[in-house]
Formats: C-alpha cells, structure tokens, sequence
C-alpha cells in the first residue's frame, strides 16, 4: 500500500509550489474599467469590437430562440441568481465555423439578484480566460434589453446537484477527489496568471461536471481582479458571495484577496468529505452551519469517522481523508495569511491519488434463473432486479457510482447571496 509521510504532506502544502500552465487570449487583458464610457452603456458595436480575437460569438435573440426551441419548458435546466437556463442545439448552420454541440443559454433576469455588471463581467473574464478546469464560453447575445451568455453543456450538472439532490447516488471517493482536484486547478489558474483573478464565488453549484465529471469553474458574475503593486487587497463596497462560503475577514471588512477563495475551497472540501450542505437550516441548532460543526472534528481520525457521509458506506481512503480533512482545516484557518495558495493544494490533493488504502468490495457473481420451481425462480428475479437498481438484498453492497442527470441544474437553487453594504 502506498503512504505518504505527513512530513511530506506538509510541504506540498507550503514548500515550493508546482507551476501552473497558463492559457490566457493572446490580445491585451481587459478590465471592467477599460469598457467604462462617460456618456453612458457600453454600446453592442463597442463590446464586439473590443472583443475581437476573443473568438467569441455574437448571437441574435432570434438565433437563440430557435436553438432552444423557444426557450421552451422542455429546454428549461434550472435557474439562479443570474436567470433561467435553457439547453439548446448549435452547429454551423446558426454560425459559420460554429462546432455541432449541445449548448446552455443562460438568460439575465431583469428582475433578478444580477444584471448588466455581471453579465459585463462573465463576457470579459470568459472571453479571455481558457483552461480545461473553467467552463467554456461559446458567446453571447446583447440585443436591447436583453443580455444572454452561451456556455459548453456540462453534461453532469453540478456538483451541488449530485452532493445534496434526494435519491441521487452518491458519488464515491475517488471522484470527490479528482472534483477537488479539477477545481483546485481552475482557482490555481485564476491565481496564478499574470494578472490574477479572485473568482468570489466559490460553491457547490458553481462546480459544473462533463460526462467523466471533469469538474470547471462557471459563473464569473462576481470575479474581480486581484491587487496590484504594493496594494494586499481588493476594497469592494459591497460584500458579494454566498453565506456558508465567504470568507470571514471578507464579510467583516469588505478585503478580498486569492486567500478568499482558499477559504471558499475549504468549505468545499468539506462538503465532499462530509455530503453535508456548508448551512443547513433543516438540521439542529449547532449542526447548521459545516465549518463551525466540523471544524472541531477535523484533527482526529475517530472524530473525522464520526462527520464523514454516510453515503460513502466507508469505501474511503483513511489515510487519504484524513489528509484531505487537514488540508480543508489548513484552508479554513482564521488567518488568512496562514492559508496555503491554491497551487498547493493542487500538488497536495494529487498525492492522494496515490493511496490504495480503499477497502475494494467483494465481486458476487449471480447464476441464470433455473426454472425448478416458480418460488426460485421469483426469489432469482427479485435479487437480479435489486441488482440493477443498484445493490443485492442479500447483504452485499455494490460500489457507488455518480449517474447521468441530464437536467441536473448549473445554477444554485438553495444558497442564500450576501449582499451586504460596507459602511
């Protein structure tokens, strides 16, 4: 069995850590300053123009209407924050060029928590921003009042979907962690690049996941850049994010830094650790929020059996999830300072990947149904049934694994948004 030693589990958190590959657009990188006009809106001409190199489509409202076949309920994914989401077919006959894909329309809900700013943003850091672990931006639609964004379709949904969702199967270890592992990456990205990014929203529904749950990043509505010079922090007057995942100095004091999403990331782990959701209204007083819960049960392996999913039917690394609960602590920590950067993690997490510590369940082979008497034979086809829905009645677990849920919503449905006014 492989191990890792906690010496070297330490210094993938703090030593030296791994450079991350870069894919940024090769045209000048673009702030939500740079589009500011005196007179006014930006205008459609404008964005496309400044765009140009972003390889970027411009659609028309009327494109998007037929590509989702009137934005009709049998199209409808979910809704957010931002609006409702629609799945839709695009290929060349919509644009030139345009590869034959399924794509989500995202729709800004005048009304809504979102509106123009946001959308701006999503545009401009999409728009310049590639990396495997963030989701793709395929264009977008700016036709009066209306605002649209098209993204890759994220076959899987979101992370929040396939965690919290009633009667949905639960995800085993191995995928949690190479989920964690895709986000790390994206953040790692975000941080690392020249002119880094604090992405702000960190959470379960923001985590979209491809048919091999390849997990990346969505939802740039609230991202900021980084500061800049001798500056420590970004001073926002208003505090953004969602409750459970921002960062406590954040709310306090309206500082944002990368350390913020650390902190964002850790209460992410958790909830991969645990199936629990970061608040929870409907559990008792002081299991309500996760990190105030859990935190206390993170140094200690009998502790940490006690919080960790019982969905998971203890088919875990040990060792591993005990090194993923420190990492989690070592993000959560009241010290910004004191939490490790995100290319860290990103080594740290992979090291787990070598452990084999898992217990593997027993195969079970069942015979063909011999048709001696109408009993057997009923009892056989009862335990091929509960086969296929997912285990045998007689005692034997079968490994879980996650499943297709086609209309699994990217968008959040359960997360309260902070929005906080900083005197």
């Amino acid at each position: 069995m492989a191990r890792i030693s906690w010496r070297s589990f330490m210094l993938g958190c703090y030593g030296q850590p791994k450079k991350m590959t870069q894919q940024v657009s090769s045209f000048p990188r673009l702030a939500l300053s740079d589009l500011s006009r005196p007179t006014g809106m930006l205008s459609p001409e404008d964005l496309s123009t400044t765009l140009v190199g972003s390889n970027l489509h411009v659609f028309t409202l009327a494109e998007l209407k037929a590509v989702t076949q009137g934005f009709s309920p049998g199209n409808f994914l979910g809704k957010g924050g931002f609006g409702p989401v629609y799945k839709g077919f695009v290929d060349e006959k919509v644009k030139p060029g345009l590869k034959a894909q399924p794509v989500a329309v995202k729709l800004l809900d005048l009304e809504g928590a979102q509106g123009h700013k946001e959308w701006l943003a999503e545009v401009i850091f999409l728009g310049q921003l590639r990396h495997e672990h963030l989701v793709k931006l395929i264009g977008y639609c700016f036709e009066h009042e209306h605002r649209l964004l098209v993204y890759e379709f994220m076959t899987r949904g979101s992370l929040e979907n396939h965690l919290f969702k009633r009667n949905s199967t639960a995800l085993p270890w191995s995928t949690r962690l190479n989920i964690a592992i895709g986000a790390a990456k994206g953040l790692a990205f975000l941080h690392g690049i020249e002119k880094p990014v604090i992405y702000r929203d960190f959470k379960a529904s923001n985590i979209l996941l491809d048919s091999d749950y390849q997990a990346k990043l969505s939802d740039f509505g609230l991202a900021k850049y980084g500061p800049e010079g001798d500056d420590t922090h970004v001073s926002t007057s208003r505090v953004m994010g969602t409750q459970g995942y921002a960062a406590p100095e954040y709310i306090m004091t309206g500082h944002l830094t990368a350390k913020s999403d650390v902190y964002s990331f850790g209460v992410v782990l958790l909830e991969l650790l645990t199936g629990r959701r970061s608040v929870d209204k409907n559990r008792p007083m002081r299991e309500q929020n996760l990190v105030e819960w859990a935190r206390p049960c993170l140094s200690g392996r009998r502790k940490l059996r006690r919080i960790m999913d019982p969905g998971l039917d203890g088919e875990y690394s040990v060792q591993g999830a005990q090194m993923a609960a420190a990492m989690a602590y070592q993000c959560l920590s009241k010290k910004p300072k004191s939490r490790p950067l995100m290319s860290a993690v990103v080594v740290t997490l992979e090291l787990l990947l070598e452990l084999n510590d898992a217990p593997i369940e027993p195969f079970v082979y069942v015979a063909p149904a011999v048709k001696e008497s109408s009993g057997e034979e009923e009892s056989m086809g009862s335990a091929v049934k509960d086969h296929h829905h997912g285990g045998f009645r007689r005692g034997v677990r079968s490994r879980k694994v996650g499943i297709h849920h086609e209309r699994a919503s990217p968008v959040d449905h359960h997360s309260r948004r902070i929005n906080a006014r900083i005197d």
